[in-house]
């Protein structure tokens, strides 16, 4: 048999116009014309999302900018804590406000005469300014205008960008007294906020976008969303905060030999291989909720709230004892909850040949279904391939955030179909119409069909799509909707 030549772009496209042509023999419903006009729709938000107006919040240590973030943004993301200092690194977000895009930037507190770490965190701050389209210059209107801030004042001259004064901590009318001693910084008007309460954030952010530019002048600057979430679960004892404190390099996290020591979710920012992640070290899960009783019971519910919030889950089994069914069922919250996943399995070191030998006849049996989630061998307490866990980290997010042409989608499946099609049922053969990827995080495809698709073919078409494209660490949604031919008047 002659290799095959793959189909060009042109020869996908064909494809899938042809397809899409014939689609309007079917009835469709308003929902299956809505997705068939959204495709595309998001390669046109990538596109959008590169040109997107760049936003830096800027400000002395402890003057309430991660709060700012959190406010504008909707949702706690940045860390804040009564501690100056807290934010180091430049951390992107996606940031909306009447119907307008941008990215947010978040900053260390710029210090004058800084040195060591604060000197890194100053360097930063100067850093995204130069890679701004405006900024926001935050000052503790409580403390007033100090020289660091008169530093700062000069450094944004010097920039030459759009600035916008947010006069912070003002929490009622009686303190905007002090908002207004802020006109003496000379970047105009101040505006009194509370970035804690929202009192006054839609008034700055309407001033912002008076002077933020349509398109970005720096684009591609900036990888949005902050660390990517990573939850570590399992059920108890496992050595979920053992291996929290290793990836760390220090005790963040009490270990003790009784199960449940942990009961809150614990969020660490941890740099590894060069990258920043949010970890989240969560409580064991125990049989079944509804078994649990007082604290055990919200530590439960709190863990299956820290998977909803990651976006890559490493379940952690311990290799010593046989995979028990919390082992799967702690796997499956994870599937259903849409994460990318991977599996590690813990105490590797402390095995022998023959409970080695007996590990794998029950992962081949017990975790079948799960054949595409990534596997670490590691040992928690002496470091041993914990390093290995990043690669299979990003794999699996790579793959959770993956999205396939439509075209070539529907070119791979054709030739599926020519090769091995739906077996006939009832004397009819359903036919295969149309596909497309309705969504990423999870990879999210929708098949119209002329016919019932049986589960095994629908198990089918799965398996030869990760062969194809990958999606390693990811679980994949298929929903099929059978849709009957358009009636002749």
């Amino acid at each position: 048999m002659t290799e095959q030549n793959p189909p060009t772009v042109t020869d996908e496209e064909n494809v899938e116009r042809a397809l899409r042509a014939g689609l309007e023999d079917f009835d469709l419903s308003e929902e299956d014309r809505a997705l068939l006009e959204r495709q595309g729709a998001d390669l046109d938000e990538e596109s959008e999302e590169s040109t997107r107006p760049v936003v830096a919040i800027i400000g002395r240590p402890n003057v309430g900018k991660s709060t700012l973030v959190n406010r504008i943004i909707g949702r706690r993301e940045a860390v804040v804590e009564d501690v100056p200092g807290v934010t180091r690194d430049r951390v992107a977000y996606d940031g909306e406000w009447s119907g307008r895009r941008f990215t947010l930037v978040d900053t260390g507190g710029w210090e004058i005469d800084a040195q060591g770490i604060h000197l890194r965190v100053a360097e930063q701050a100067e850093v995204a300014i130069d890679l701004a389209d405006a900024v926001l210059f935050v000052v503790d209107a409580t403390v007033g205008a100090t020289d660091a801030d008169e530093a700062v004042v000069k450094l944004l001259r010097k920039s030459g960008k759009p600035v916008i004064l947010i006069a912070n901590k003002v929490d009622d009318q009686r303190s905007e007294a002090d908002a207004a001693m802020l006109w003496s910084l000379g970047l105009g008007q101040p505006w009194p906020v509370s970035a804690l309460h929202g009192r006054g954030t839609g008034d700055a952010l309407d001033a912002l976008l008076d002077v933020l530019p349509d398109k970005s002048t720096v684009s591609g600057a900036y990888q949005r969303g902050g660390p990517r979430r990573v939850a570590l679960v399992g059920r108890p004892n496992v050595g979920k905060s053992s291996l929290l404190n290793k990836l760390a390099r220090e005790d963040r996290v009490v270990v003790d030999n009784v199960a449940g020591t942990t009961r809150d979710p614990v969020d660490e920012y941890i740099e590894l291989a060069g990258k920043t992640w949010r970890f989240v070290d969560t409580a064991g899960i125990r049989r079944r909720v509804h078994q649990t009783r007082g604290a055990d019971f919200y530590a439960s519910l709190r863990t299956q709230t820290a998977i909803e919030k990651a976006e890559v889950a490493v379940v952690l089994i311990d290799a010593e004892e046989s995979i028990a069914e919390q082992d799967i069922r702690v796997v499956q919250q994870v599937i259903d909850a849409g994460r990318s996943l991977v599996v590690a399995f813990n105490k590797w070191d402390l095995l022998d040949e023959e409970r080695r030998y007996y590990l794998e006849r029950e992962i081949e049996r017990e975790l079948v279904q799960m054949t595409w989630a990534p596997r670490v061998n590691i040992s928690a307490v002496t470091g041993r391939n914990v390093e290995k866990l990043v690669p299979a980290i990003e794999t699996a997010l790579e793959s959770w955030d993956t999205r396939i042409p439509t075209g070539r989608l529907n070119a791979f499946i054709g030739e599926i179909v020519a090769g091995h099609p739906h077996p006939v049922r009832g004397g009819k053969q359903p036919r295969i119409l149309f596909a497309t990827q309705a969504s990423t995080r999870p990879p999210r495809f929708v098949i119209f069909a002329s016919g019932f698709i049986e589960a095994g073919y629908r198990r089918f078409l799965e398996r030869r799509i990760r062969e194809e494209f990958g999606f390693e660490g990811t679980p994949i949604e298929m929903s099929m909707r059978v849709r009957e031919k358009r009636k002749q008047r």
